[in-house]
């Protein structure tokens, strides 16, 4: 099979994090080492074991949608209208005009996670579907005259269930006849992990190809790597590629905190997200989201966009254990398609989760692929900025480089004090010029799927 000739290059982006709400805002908090993440205001969450987030303050969806399309916020949970809202910052800052853009050719392809739900849509419905009188817990023996001693109730009507306190079980009947009629009959539409490209594509006319990967943290790495695949297939012009996530909600934060790896560093939040530093304590819940303008380079130039830089490279594998050597096998694929080696490379944008054991796969990994040239390539840690917003960190951090490049100056790694022997890697602790053309992308996942991506800055 011939290989094609066809390039992708990046043409705009669309970033929404808790250190800034656009492209430029982003660049300035990463230059000047704004630390996003705070205490958590948009909800109570003083008897959390976590306190705090990187939460973005003050973001409006209205501003980025048009005034005729606004209703359809409503049908949006917050993550879809970050996806959105950064979709339209993207679109604008690569100038697109959409009517010179062939809707048939322009696709949409997003990372998205669980979207968790408000506790507004379902909270009426659950209450009013549990008895919290004294009655006994399912399986527990009833000694009631009225059934045989030491019977169990194995009745399928009743699950357990907490409610202002007190423990109740969940009736069914009621939760039929009066729970379900109080909850919005478009409620799953609000909450669907493919919703973020529908309403991007409804939003646009794009009726090109059209794709969601819910592969967690690295989603979008993965879609930016299928839509590079499409592109070079000649099968489409013009994507969007993004991801977004937001778990700063009560429903989502007690699953975290119960479930997740967490910082608990409550006293000194701006301290606690420290990607490879040898104190770090768990990872940091972000929120937000990434959107790059991607487009073939002739159609780019057709337009006369301005181009950023040129996916050059790309490689995913699975990761089984803590050997790191699926996360190799992503990076060596990557640099193999991009026809470079670890030497070509100016820094490494890092997954850096700042988790105690996934820090160490990740230097494991990077270790295997780069070989003894990893000593001399920086290798940054954008969540010590933002925490780990989800499937939106991929496209976000990759920005981060993008702009990085533009502007000549790779910004350090915040909070990385002490290095930590089980991660010997170059983290920058000050700012440093960029000196070369190429940068790598990694991401991972617990479950171990893996991805990176190299990009070329255009010159």
């Amino acid at each position: 099979m011939a290989v094609s000739s066809r390039r992708v290059v990046v043409t705009g982006i669309g970033v929404l994090t808790s250190i800034g709400q656009d492209a430029a805002s982003y660049w300035e908090g990463l230059e000047q080492g704004r630390n996003g993440v705070r205490s958590i205001q948009s909800f109570d969450a003083s008897r959390l074991s976590t306190r705090f987030a990187g939460e973005i303050e003050g973001f409006d969806a209205k501003k980025h949608v048009a005034k005729e399309n606004r209703k359809s916020l409503r049908l949006m949970a917050r993550s879809i209208q970050l996806a959105v809202s950064a979709a339209q910052l993207a679109l604008d800052h690569g100038k697109v005009d959409k009517s010179k853009v062939d809707p048939t050719r322009f696709g949409v392809e997003f990372g998205a996670g669980l979207v968790p739900s408000e506790l507004a849509d379902l909270g009426l419905a659950a209450q009013v579907s549990v008895n919290t009188s004294p009655t006994r817990e399912r399986g527990a023996v009833d000694t009631s005259p009225t059934r045989e001693r030491g019977a169990v109730d194995t009745s399928p009507t009743r699950e357990r269930g907490i409610v202002n306190g007190q423990r109740g079980n969940v009736d069914l009947h009621a939760w039929g006849a009066q729970g379900l009629p109080v909850i919005t009959p478009l409620w799953m539409l609000k909450y669907l992990p493919n919703m973020l490209a529908c309403h991007i594509s409804i939003l646009h006319d794009a009726r090109g190809p059209n794709n969601t990967i819910t592969e967690s943290d690295v989603a979008s790495l993965l879609a930016l790597g299928e839509a590079t695949r499409i592109l070079r297939r000649n099968q489409a012009d013009f994507f969007l590629v993004g991801g977004a996530d937001s778990k700063i909600n009560p429903l989502s934060m007690v699953r975290q905190c119960l479930f997740g790896h967490l910082s608990q560093r409550n006293d000194a939040p701006d301290k606690a997200s420290r990607p490879f530093d040898r104190h770090r304590d768990g990872l940091i819940i972000g929120e937000g989201a990434g959107v790059l303008v991607v487009e073939d380079l002739q159609h780019a130039r057709r337009r006369g966009a301005a181009i950023y830089c040129e996916v050059t490279g790309f490689g995913a594998a699975f990761e089984r254990g803590g050997s790191g050597q699926g996360l190799a096998r992503a990076v060596r694929a990557a640099l193999t398609q991009a026809q470079i080696g670890p030497e070509d490379l100016d820094h490494v944008n890092a997954h850096g989760m700042s988790g105690v054991h996934a820090d160490i796969l990740e230097a494991r990994g990077l270790a295997q692929a780069l070989g003894p040239a990893l000593k001399s390539i920086p290798v940054w840690g954008v969540k010590s900025y933002q925490g780990n917003l989800g499937a939106g960190s991929g496209m976000a951090e990759l920005a981060a480089s993008i702009l990085a490049q533009q502007h000549g100056v790779l910004p350090a790694t915040l909070n990385f004090e002490e290095a930590d022997p089980a991660c010997p890697l170059n983290v920058p602790r000050s700012k440093r010029a960029i000196q070369k053309k190429h940068f790598l992308k990694v991401g991972f996942t617990e479950m171990g799927q893996c991805a990176a991506v190299v990009c070329r800055k255009w010159e």
